[in-house]
């Protein structure tokens, strides 16, 4: 069956195409007796207005974009649901892309966003990308970085204080009479991994702790459950007695090797992770962990892109929040 197009619903309805134009995209223009035959139309015929046709016409459309790393990890999908709550509250609908942390398809996706001419777009990357930001901003299409504090002063970003929660975690862990730490995630090129060890690292010194760092080529519940058979081989001396994980999914991956070759947590290991995801609260030994997420981390993200889009900001273009540690059964033992 062929796609039905204006010029039929026009033939049908019995008047000209600039007057089904009018009708879509001006319907004050249009009166109730014809805009009546060119509704019944529309219904006869099952016309479905092109967007795309609008888009080109006017330059813009009513969609903005979010490209996320890794939507597989509850974090993005948390970003993703504040990010379409936003949007909605602005009759806005949102594209979503998943670059599966290949920078590749971060460019390829861009490339479709402007293509699609968005209004503007969210981006979250673990990879360096204002350069490639920049060049989508010259050409008309603002962006703001989500996840990471971005370093040209005319690239919008908002993040968490990532150096913040990891002093956070680290100094739990000291409190507590944890003196053989381990940080655990990577890889360590990542600036959000870089700064939560360097915010650990700051805790530790001088407080007689000691830091061992464990990298990992990645951050998932695998890579964390590889690393607790990896110190499951060690002996308990050997061991440490506190692990900070870069994030919840490599904390639960570790945590269920180590109790599954029957070390008790928190008794003989505590552990901390990061992000607060859905799953942190609902563990079998709920998780201790810093949430970086925050109830105006979302509404302040649309808010921001959209003062972007008008050139306007009412306050920082860099916006940070802090980080909030929350205390669970995995350090406290309660």
């Amino acid at each position: 069956m062929s796609r039905v197009g204006i010029r039929d619903v026009a033939a049908h309805a019995g008047v000209g195409i600039g007057t089904v134009s009018n009708y879509l995209n001006h319907p004050e223009r249009v009166s109730p007796e014809t805009a009546g035959r060119i509704a019944a139309a529309i219904d006869t015929l099952g016309f479905v207005p092109s967007q795309a046709g609008r888009q080109l016409r006017s330059g813009t459309s009513r969609v903005i974009g979010y490209l996320a790393p890794d939507i597989s990890n509850p974090y993005f999908t948390e970003i993703a649901e504040s990010v379409e709550q936003g949007a909605s509250t602005r009759n806005i609908s949102v594209f979503f892309a998943d670059s599966h942390r290949s920078r590749s398809r971060e460019d390829a996706y861009l490339s479709v966003f402007e293509e699609h001419r968005v209004l503007g777009l969210l981006v979250s990357s673990h990879e360096p990308i204002e350069d490639r930001l920049a060049q989508v901003r010259r050409r008309g299409t603002p962006s703001v970085l989500v996840g990471q504090q971005a370093h040209h002063p005319e690239q919008p970003s908002i993040s968490v204080d990532d150096v913040s929660g990891g002093r956070q975690a680290a100094a739990h862990l000291i409190d507590i009479g944890r003196r053989s730490l381990a940080f655990v995630g990577g890889p360590l090129t990542i600036a959000q991994v870089a700064a939560r060890l360097t915010g650990a690292s700051a805790a530790v010194n001088g407080s007689g702790a000691g830091l061992e760092i464990i990298d990992t080529a990645d951050r998932t519940v695998h890579s964390g459950q590889e690393v607790g058979r990896a110190l499951l081989e060690r002996t308990p001396e050997r061991r440490p007695d506190a692990v900070l994980a870069v994030n919840d999914l490599v904390a639960l991956g570790l945590m269920q090797a180590l109790v599954h070759g029957g070390v008790r947590v928190p008794e003989d290991v505590a552990i901390v992770g990061y992000d607060d995801n859905e799953f942190a609260e609902a563990s079998l030994i709920p998780l201790t962990s810093v949430r970086s997420r925050h109830e105006e981390f979302g509404p302040t993200m649309i808010d921001l892109l959209f003062e972007a889009i008008a050139g306007e900001f009412s306050g920082q273009v860099h916006r940070t929040f802090e980080p909030a540690l929350v205390v669970r059964a995995s350090t406290s033992g309660g």
